[in-house]
């Protein structure tokens, strides 16, 4: 899900200079006011958003479809998944209070649910910036002492996963937009080249600007957590961006130093890493689109909910898609499949963001795909 939706179309560069401020400010090391960890998913817990029905009709090119069901989940998965959603957000504030409200409930259905059969999920609420703190709707400015908030949060809840549940068990973690950026921060902090980096299953930093050395593996926000470029690597990082057309000069993906908006010349290189060929060259993606509108400001960002009578739906052969490197750019392109003509069901909100929205949702099988087999090495090696 976007930071953003069509309504900002017309402020990009507000929006990133928003963001930017918020992401500079946003250091790890503050503390939070030590308030009790407010779990979005948790194993256990009632109406949990991140074990739900994951049925899907399956759309095929030739117009006929069929029913996946639900991948059952093992009572207990051998490893766990820390996930940390984007900014969705409609509180008014600039920063958002621990409430559990309908749009963290949709975004943890839409990007974590489908990782509860291979992992326990773990999601903590965060005082995050708010899509009125990136000016979107009536906009509102956080203070510095405020942008230090949200990361407090994510770290808090780190470590009371870490002394309450995670008893040694390995770890994936997932973030999106916001959420990636909050965690790339923490990881190198907490993780890269530390004794706990033997826990790293892996980390899906997606539409985080995770940056390396050109032409590198390694090298820019990690010194020592490689990309990940084979199935069933491990202790690695996937990071990507996904357009379908060459990103802006000044897109907020894709290109500078890795904090969002710095668009301008850097000597570092913002990863791709293809979730649907790790090794590199074309893959094709795995579509899982939920099938109810997203509640909020942010639905208006969603050009396309599928009329199904299953809660998903999944379009396989519609893209595919592979990294590419231009001008200054690194990004991963999703194109339509030679001769396929259905429309694109994620939104596109301009060049300068191009696919953000959907970077998820584009790519679900292939990234469950690729923590299956990470959670299979792992615990070969255990």
């Amino acid at each position: 899900m976007s930071v953003v939706s069509t309504v900002a179309r017309g402020r990009g560069s507000i929006v990133v200079a928003t963001l930017l401020a918020a992401c500079l400010l946003a250091a790890i090391g503050a503390s939070s006011a030590g308030a009790k960890t407010v779990w979005l998913c948790k194993p256990g817990m009632k109406n949990n958003p991140c074990d739900t029905d994951r049925t899907a009709t399956v759309l095929k090119g030739d117009g006929t479809s069929s029913v996946e069901k639900s991948p059952a989940s093992k009572k207990t998965p051998p490893i766990d998944c820390f996930y940390v959603y984007p900014t969705v957000s409609g509180q008014p504030t600039a920063i958002a209070n621990r409430n559990i409200d309908p749009e963290q409930t949709a975004i943890a259905i839409q990007q974590a649910s489908r990782f509860t059969p291979l992992c326990r999920v773990y999601a903590p609420i965060y005082r995050q910036l708010t899509l009125a703190g990136i000016g979107i709707g009536a906009p509102a400015t956080a203070t510095a002492a405020e942008s230090k908030l949200g990361p407090a949060d994510v770290l808090a809840a780190w470590k009371d996963y870490l002394k309450h549940d995670n008893k040694g068990r390995g770890v994936v973690f997932v973030g999106h937009s916001q959420g990636a950026f909050v965690l790339k921060d923490m990881l190198a902090k907490q993780f890269d080249g530390k004794k706990i980096s033997k826990r790293l299953v892996s980390a899906l930093l997606i539409g985080g600007n995770v940056t390396v050395k050109p032409g590198k593996d390694v090298g820019g926000q990690f010194k020592k957590i490689r990309a990940c470029r084979k199935s069933g690597q491990i202790g690695c990082v996937v990071g990507y961006s996904s357009f379908d057309a060459d990103p802006s000069p000044d897109a907020a993906f894709g290109r500078g130093n890795g904090e969002l908006g710095s668009s301008g010349p850097s000597n570092l290189q913002i990863l791709c890493t293809n979730p649907a060929s790790l090794k590199g060259g074309t893959g094709t993606l795995k579509p899982y689109l939920f099938a109810s509108p997203f509640p909020g400001l942010l639905g208006l960002a969603i050009n396309v909910v599928p009329d199904v009578a299953t809660p998903w739906a999944t379009m396989p052969g519609l893209y595919q898609a592979h990294c590419m490197s231009k001008d200054g750019a690194s990004w991963l392109q999703v194109d339509h499949t030679v001769g396929d003509t259905r429309p694109i069901f994620t939104a596109n909100i301009g060049a300068g963001w191009g696919l953000h929205v959907g970077d998820v949702n584009l790519a679900w099988g292939n990234l469950t795909d690729v923590v299956r087999a990470q959670s299979k090495a792992y615990l070969k090696q255990r």
